[in-house]
């Protein structure tokens, strides 16, 4: 099985049925992508199939069918996405645990809206739970992120 992972053509010996997390955490190595329920609740394993925001941890290696993007590449160090910059300014992670799914929940907002309203943003983000309670630093974030990108 063949899958476009951060840009990279990638081959896989793994059963249709495994869920994208495992494959990208156990057998590519990309950690960044987080276990948090497994039911897709939380959204700490949320990436992105071809720009969209998606639950790595219930989507079947099968049903993949565009390129995959993980927190590892969103942005790199030299050049970070602008949601990455923006989480380092407001100073959004406590813990960290859930913020790779919330950056990556963010991004996908962004580019599909990038003028969001608290509402928007509520309603966006409101499927990525942080235990760190850190819900007002992620809305300033995504709106700095949405200036920095030209949105607002």
């Amino acid at each position: 099985m063949e899958l476009i992972v951060n840009g990279q053509r990638r081959s896989l010996e793994a059963d249709p049925q495994m869920p994208l997390l495992w494959a990208l955490r156990d057998l590519l190595g990309l950690t960044g992508t987080k276990y948090g329920c497994g039911i897709a609740q939380c959204g700490a394993c949320t990436v992105h199939v071809d720009g969209m925001a998606v639950r790595a941890c219930q989507i079947r290696l099968a049903d993949v069918t565009g390129e995959v993007t993980t927190i590892e590449g969103l942005g790199t160090p030299d050049a970070p996405h602008p949601v990455q910059t923006a989480w380092i300014g407001e100073q959004v992670a406590q813990c960290g645990y859930c913020q790779s799914g919330q950056i990556m929940q963010a991004a996908a907002l962004l580019s599909l809206n990038g003028d969001p309203t608290d509402e928007d943003i509520d309603r966006a983000m409101s499927g990525n739970l942080c235990r760190c309670a850190t819900y007002p630093r992620i809305r300033a974030a995504i709106r700095a992120a949405a200036l920095r990108m030209g949105g607002v």
